[in-house]
């Protein structure tokens, strides 16, 4: 397929045809888009440009196609002149060429051009591609790597890349076998461009899809001759199925064209005949070429080869000085196969005729003597040619009875064969019988199972789906959990943040609070400390006589004259107080702010039910209810008091509260009270007077 050094094969012949043919009228590169179903979108002018400026963004160098340095390798096998091309190309059109390369592995699709990751210490084996049917019905390669190449260098190139990654193996008979069938893909789009000529129209219905597949088979081999064991031996076994599969199937179309009938093709024996099902429906043409070899001992080889493109009708083989000719079926003989060695210097024959049958039968009779007379009285002639002619006759009578012996032989001979054949006909009958229900049952397995590969092919359209759409609801669940998160996040930060500024403004308000009680102190120790000014700094009269107690006495003392009767104000009426010795039960009303202080006396009520806020079954249950109150004096010191009331029923049910008295509790410091003592010197002098108080708090 590829050809040798200075003789270009098929393969670069056909990219030359291509490229020569829409090279001024090719698209630029990552205008032509193609999708994962096999289809191919058209993209514009900005999103080529940015695609083609990310990809020169990678770090993988890439050449020009004008300085592209070829392989040394293949270099001789390109022919760069432009000797081949269409002539009716559409110059209203833009075209695209892209390229793929796959091989079939024990029935197994790989893709030769998948970049694999590179890791020496634990390589990843490659991975096998399965097989999809697109909306129009053509079999393609699921995730086949497809490179757009722009010349017939930079296509070649990527196929000798490809062919690298072949699997070959030393056989007996080969030094580089191939082990795998391989498929080169040469895909060409074609778009018409808009009314100006300037821009392709992005109309996916105006793109044509042309494909162009290059197979090269591997050999079939004989196991006694290529020694073959092991993988290699699995190998061949996958080989010579295949290729069993490709002319069962090529057998099938031609009995259903040549007799109308409707035989299921057996397409899904092999991937190869699978991957090819739309060509040999008549979707697309194929050509086969046949590799034979000229040698002697592998003449049953090419014999069997030359069976695979032809019908078995008559097949014709011609070596140097003789013609063999045999036939293999019964019935007309159509597509007759000729093979020739142009090494040997053969053709077909040229020369002079050779004699029929009936020539070289006279030429076995004896030769007739002159029969000319040159002279009356001649008395030979005559005689001899009489001799001659009853020569002739004895020979005549016995080569008929020779004939008719060889007839009755022959006869007999044939009633025996028609015997034979007619039994083995009965015979081969009975077993195509048989044959023919084994096919038909196996023909509704696979109905059956194409079926249930149809549903399952379904349902697994149905999955992925369904999985898409699952990614999309987690991509979503995840962009709201994040934005969620990052909800809480700004909450916790607020809320830090108020924490902090409560934090400060309690500590503010606590400061204030304590500011406030200093100042209150302050204060009231200012209005004393003026209260004492102002009775120190007071003039002094003279001390009158202490009188005895015996004048005070003996002096009568007046009556105060009687205050005027105030009005009598309306006495609220008593209520009949229950006796202590009944075993009356307190609610002891204490609220959640009570501060504990650290005083002696403590109030405590027996039988009392402790609660923080009051309730129904509460009062209840009890005879007396007992508030404990507690708030800031002026002096800035904690005074408790203790409200008391009588717990009685209403009218509707309910329990009602009625306060009789309270009782406080203050504690005070001793620190503040004003002692008065004796002064040692009557002087009333201003400055004297301020020692006569001794126990003066100051600040």
């Amino acid at each position: 397929m590829t050809g040798s050094p200075g003789d270009g094969g098929l393969l670069p012949r056909c990219l030359a045809m291509i490229f020569n043919s829409i090279g001024p009228f090719q698209a630029k590169r990552f205008v032509f888009k193609l999708d994962d179903k096999n289809g191919v979108d058209v993209q514009s002018e900005v999103e080529a440009l940015l695609e083609r400026q990310r990809r020169e963004a990678l770090p993988t160098p890439k050449t020009p196609a004008g300085k592209r340095q070829l392989d040394p390798e293949f270099a001789d096998m390109i022919d760069a002149q432009d000797r081949c091309r269409a002539e009716e190309v559409d110059e209203d059109n833009v075209y695209g060429v892209f390229v793929s390369y796959i091989e079939i592995y024990n029935n197994y699709i790989y893709d030769l051009l998948e970049e694999a990751p590179c890791d020496s210490i634990k390589p990843k084996p490659p991975q096998s591609k399965i097989l999809r049917e697109d909306q129009n019905h053509n079999m393609y390669v699921m995730g086949c790597t497809e490179v757009e190449v722009k010349s017939t260098e930079e296509a070649f190139e990527v196929f000798w890349r490809g062919q690298k990654k072949r699997r070959i193996a030393n056989t007996q008979l080969n030094r580089e076998s191939s082990r795998s069938h391989s498929v080169f893909i040469i895909k060409l789009a074609q778009a018409p461009l808009d009314a100006d000529g300037d821009n392709v129209l992005q109309e996916k219905e105006q793109i044509t899809l042309s494909q162009l597949s290059l197979v090269d088979l591997a050999g079939s081999e004989r196991t006694n001759r290529t020694k073959a064991e092991g993988n290699r031996l699995r190998e061949a076994g996958n080989i010579n199925q295949s290729l069993m599969t490709l002319r069962t199937c090529i057998e099938v179309l031609r009995e259903n064209q040549l007799y109308g009938t409707n035989k299921m093709v057996p397409y899904r024996d092999s991937k190869l005949t699978h991957l090819f099902k739309n060509y040999f429906d008549g979707e697309g043409k194929v050509r086969m070429i046949v590799c034979v070899n000229p040698k002697a001992e592998d003449y049953e080889e090419s014999l069997v080869n030359s069976l695979f493109p032809f019908p078995p009708a008559l097949l014709f083989l011609f070596f140097p000085g003789f013609l063999y000719s045999k036939r293999f079926f019964h019935g007309p003989a159509s597509f007759p196969l000729e093979f020739s060695h142009p090494a040997d210097g053969f053709s077909h024959p040229t020369g002079p005729e050779e004699p029929s049958p009936a020539e070289l039968f006279f030429q076995s009779f004896p030769p007739l003597p002159s029969c000319e007379l040159l002279d009356i009285n001649d008395d030979q002639t005559l005689p001899k040619l009489i001799e001659a002619l009853e020569q002739r006759h004895k020979m005549r009578q016995m080569l008929a009875e020779e004939f008719a012996k060889n007839v009755l032989a022959f006869k007999t001979m044939l009633q025996e064969f028609d015997s034979s054949v007619a039994s083995k006909e009965n015979y081969i009958q009975g077993k195509l019988a048989e044959k023919e229900k084994t096919i038909t049952g196996q023909r509704s397995e696979l109905e059956r199972l194409e079926k249930k590969i149809k549903t399952l092919e379904y349902k697994i359209e149905i999955l992925e789906k369904t999985a898409t759409i699952y990614e999309e609801d987690k991509r979503n669940l995840q962009q709201e959990l994040e934005s969620k998160s990052q909800k809480l996040q700004r909450q916790a930060s607020d809320k830090r943040r108020l924490e902090a500024r409560l934090q400060g403004m309690v500590a503010e308000t606590s400061l204030k609070w304590e500011k406030e009680c200093m100042q209150n102190k302050l204060w009231v120790k200012d209005e004393k400390l003026k209260q004492l000014k102002a009775i120190v700094t007071e003039p002094r009269a003279e001390r009158p006589e202490r009188p005895s107690r015996e004048r005070e006495r003996e002096k009568a003392l007046p009556r105060s004259v009687s205050p005027s009767p105030a009005p009598a104000a309306p006495v609220a009426p008593l209520r009949p107080r229950r006796s202590r010795s009944a075993g009356e039960r307190w609610v002891d009303h204490r609220p959640p702010s009570h501060v504990p202080t650290e005083t002696l006396l403590q109030p405590r009520v027996p039988r009392a039910i402790t609660v923080e806020a009051p309730s129904e079954r509460a009062l209840a249950r009890c005879d007396r209810y007992l508030l404990t109150h507690q708030e800031l004096a002026s002096d800035g010191e904690i005074q408790t008091k203790l409200i008391k009331g009588d717990v009685f029923k209403t009218r509707g049910g309910g329990q009602a509260v009625q306060f009789t008295d309270i009782e406080t509790l203050k504690q005070e410091s001793p620190t503040g009270r004003k002692r008065r003592s004796s002064p040692p010197d009557p002087d009333p002098a201003g400055d004297a007077a301020d020692s006569e108080w001794t126990d003066v708090e100051t600040r």
